[in-house]
């Protein structure tokens, strides 16, 4: 998932909450079974789970929060309309009903949806849930005093471009009816089938009004979950989370509850992290993490013990790094030039500066390699293992520059084997082979994030990539490709500027379907007609891999966010 940003339509990634964590291809988990990630006997309820983690969970209040179908630790407090189904690999990629009875009844054209509430729903205070309070929700993810939530309502809700929010408008938005106390109509601009998916996420939280503090209500968040928050130190650097006793398993099929409490330590170096997972002496021996992965050095020690190797969660998560040109800067605005740097590309060398196989896949789509996405693989510019030079070479000649050329590479400094010099440094090695000169410019994060996504700065040629914020092809190829959503004034992640407008109206039309398997196709159908365009050049799709402690039972890790799902883990 791509990291949150007001004016721009977009995802996710890796909360992971997700957002990110991210952060993931069409092979689900490796061996995620009950014997061979936790011990063969059933889970029990009961203890304390821990959680170490390198990233506070800042803004615990659901209007504020981007996540990857509602999170990982806010899921255990928040209940949404609808939620990911709590499976291993790909059945994990499907949208589930969670506190409505269904994922959604859609007008004809998919312009009005209409959910109802279960019966029986309560807070952790034993008040009814009611339709009121999820409208509430939404609208006050609205306020501009608790932005930073996913974006898509503002566009999607009929009037509500504009809306500030119930502390500035206490009249609320009007697209959204609540007839009876179950019984909640959204309105929207247009045709949109994946509804369902974006009720997945937070800002639909029930909210009651008579509790809301404000931006003081993340430090006790009213919880429709299994959870409830008795503790949030240092803005999320110490979350507790002790059983909220109103809650009902009987109307939650999804969210298993095993531990009576969940104690979340952040702030930690990813090494220690790793070190006490792999220890796991004292209550690390009940420890995970949402948001550390193991390093390429560190997972080489892991294989090598075959007891802590059986301690490792695999996981995929809707993810790909690629090269982006802009072709609006020379001599990008040549097509044979960025065909021939599609064909130098040596994915073996990409691959091996990302870690090696175990964590990342070679990618040769923009789509991941996942059914949810609608894959569709093809190789538009088949480069090997190794890259294809001499084709290179030939289309650069074609290009008009027969004795090779010069070109800079932007790409961030941080070490996160996706944007960092490592790839770069392997890209430019691929490009030498054939004729092609790379300069590097490595910027900060902060100064790389700001130049790329500047329609004013955007270099020609740097190193991108992009998470979901569903399993889907739309949240995953319109920001990207879709013409309507460059962004002038603020952060554009259109960085080929396509506004093609067959494109456009193929997006419109799969938007309107509410078969999800039906648009999946078409999607990846899609996908392939912008790839003959060369705007990108996708290298590798990343592999999770993470430690949890010895006493951890019952991994569950999905397609839908590639990391182990803490709603299903139990202790002994």
């Amino acid at each position: 998932m791509r990291p949150p940003s007001p004016t721009a339509r977009r995802v996710a990634a890796v909360s992971v909450s997700l957002v990110m964590a991210a952060g993931a291809a069409a092979c689900g988990p490796e061996d995620n079974d009950a014997k061979a990630s936790g011990g063969d006997s059933a889970p029990h309820k009961g203890g304390t789970l821990t959680v170490l983690n390198s990233n506070p969970q800042q803004d615990f209040d659901p209007a504020r929060l981007y996540t990857s179908g509602g999170g990982n630790v806010p899921s255990l407090v928040f209940r949404t309309l609808t939620t990911r189904n709590r499976e291993n690999g790909a059945a994990g990629a499907e949208v589930v009903p969670d506190l409505a009875t269904d994922t959604g009844r859609p007008n004809k054209d998919a312009t009005v949806w209409t959910y109802t509430l279960k019966k029986g729903l309560t807070y952790e205070d034993g008040t009814a849930i009611t339709s009121a309070d999820i409208k509430y929700g939404i609208e006050r993810s609205f306020a501009p005093e608790l932005s930073g939530g996913a974006p898509y309502l503002r566009d999607w809700l009929v009037g509500a471009a504009d809306y500030q929010g119930p502390y500035k408008d206490k009249r609320g938005l009007s697209a959204i009816e609540t007839p009876d106390e179950r019984t909640i109509v959204f309105h929207l601009n247009k045709p949109e089938g994946e509804f369902p998916y974006l009720a997945t996420q937070t800002q639909f939280t029930p909210v009651p009004k008579s509790k809301d503090t404000g931006t003081k209500y993340e430090e006790h968040p009213i919880s429709s979950g299994p959870y409830k928050v008795v503790t949030n130190q240092n803005d999320g650097e110490h979350v507790v989370l002790a059983r909220n006793t109103q809650w009902s398993a009987s109307t939650d099929a999804e969210r298993k509850a095993y531990p009576d409490k969940i104690d979340v330590r952040s702030g930690l170096d990813s090494s220690v992290i790793n070190q006490r997972l792999s220890s796991s002496q004292g209550a690390d021996a009940a420890a995970v993490t949402t948001d550390t992965n193991l390093g390429p050095a560190e997972l080489a020690k892991v294989t090598g013990d075959k007891k802590l190797a059986a301690r490792v969660g695999t996981g995929h998560f809707g993810y790909t790094n690629y090269i982006a040109f802009n072709p609006n800067v020379k001599p990008f605005d040549n097509v044979k030039v960025r065909q021939a740097i599609s064909y130098a590309i040596d994915r073996s060398s990409v691959i091996n500066a990302a870690g090696g196989s175990a964590l990342a896949e070679p990618a040769t789509t923009f789509l991941p390699d996942q059914k949810s996405f609608g894959y569709m693989p093809y190789d538009l510019f088949p480069a090997g293992k190794t890259g294809d030079a001499a084709k290179a070479k030939g289309l650069l000649k074609e290009a008009g520059h027969p004795n090779g050329l010069t070109v800079t590479l932007t790409h961030s400094n941080s070490k996160d084997f996706e944007t960092s010099p490592e790839i770069a440094t392997a890209v430019q090695d691929a490009l030498k082979n054939a004729g092609i000169t790379v300069k590097l410019q490595g910027l900060e994060e902060n100064d790389y994030s700001d130049k790329i996504h500047n329609v004013k700065t955007e270099p020609g040629f740097f190193l991108a990539h992009w998470g979901a914020d569903w399993p889907s092809g739309g949240p995953f190829l319109a920001p990207i490709f879709d013409g309507r959503q460059i962004v002038r004034d603020g952060s554009n992640f259109n960085a080929g500027f396509l506004d093609d407008k067959s494109v456009n109206a193929e997006i419109d039309a799969i938007n309107k379907l509410t078969d999800l398997d039906a648009a999946a196709k078409r999607w990846g159908a899609l996908d392939k007609k912008i790839g003959e365009q060369a705007l990108t050049v996708p290298l590798f799709h990343p592999v999770y891999k993470r430690l949890y402690g010895e006493n951890v039972k019952n991994i569950v890790i999905s397609d839908w966010t590639g990391v182990l799902d803490i709603s299903q883990v139990a202790v002994k």
